[in-house]
């Protein structure tokens, strides 16, 4: 199986809009960048691809070793599909694509298993963290509300096996300030993070 890693990043500074009541735009630019780099961390050394059409997370790409994908313009579904096509087109067959604000990415790339559509929902069984999926498997990306099931729905249409992993750590992601007092990521979150979250509990 020769497998790679896809991650979608917007700009850091247009990320994380949710928790625009706790952080000003550049603790949010750079909270999504701690959690990107997490998860590009948590891959290494496997070939990592960044789907952007940001200069600054292309230079932030290029600074952890992974290979920019430019994406200008299509989104975050047609970024994905149009990476998974340029992709297959270097010679993989098995590609990981994972959000990038999973803070608990560690065995990201074991969800991967050769020949089968492995799908990872979020904590509440609505979005798609993770799908790692032949690149030769009819998969559009179709990210949003109730993604999971669409995920799930075209999975099962296809021709290859299709594996639901719920994780209790890649189910975990960030949007919601809620989602940052979880206990599990908080204990990961950073000093300067953990400052600000005492002081709004206050």
């Amino acid at each position: 199986m020769d497998l790679a890693v896809l991650l979608p990043v917007k700009r850091f500074e247009h990320a994380k809009g949710r928790l625009a009541a706790l952080l000003d735009e550049a603790a949010r630019a750079r909270l999504a960048r701690w959690l990107a780099t997490r998860v590009v961390g948590a891959v290494r050394p496997l070939p990592t691809f960044i789907a952007c059409d940001d200069e600054g997370v292309a230079t932030w790409a290029d600074s952890e070793g992974a290979e920019v994908l430019w994406t200008p313009q299509l989104g975050l579904n047609g970024a994905v599909d149009g990476s998974r096509a340029m992709i297959a087109g270097k010679g993989f067959d098995h590609l990981v694509v994972a959000h990038s604000d999973l803070p608990l990415a560690a065995g990201l790339a074991a969800v991967a298993v050769p020949g089968t559509v492995t799908l990872v929902p979020d904590r509440h069984g609505d979005g798609t963290n993770v799908v790692a999926a032949p690149l030769d498997a009819p998969l559009r990306a179709v990210y949003g509300a109730g993604s999971f099931r669409a995920h799930l729905g075209q999975a099962l249409a296809g021709p290859h096996p299709v594996s639901v992993r719920r994780d209790g750590a890649l189910g975990l992601d960030v949007d919601t300030v809620a989602d940052l007092t979880h206990p599990l990521i908080r204990e990961e979150l950073p000093a300067w993070l953990q400052t600000i979250l005492a002081g709004h509990r206050r």
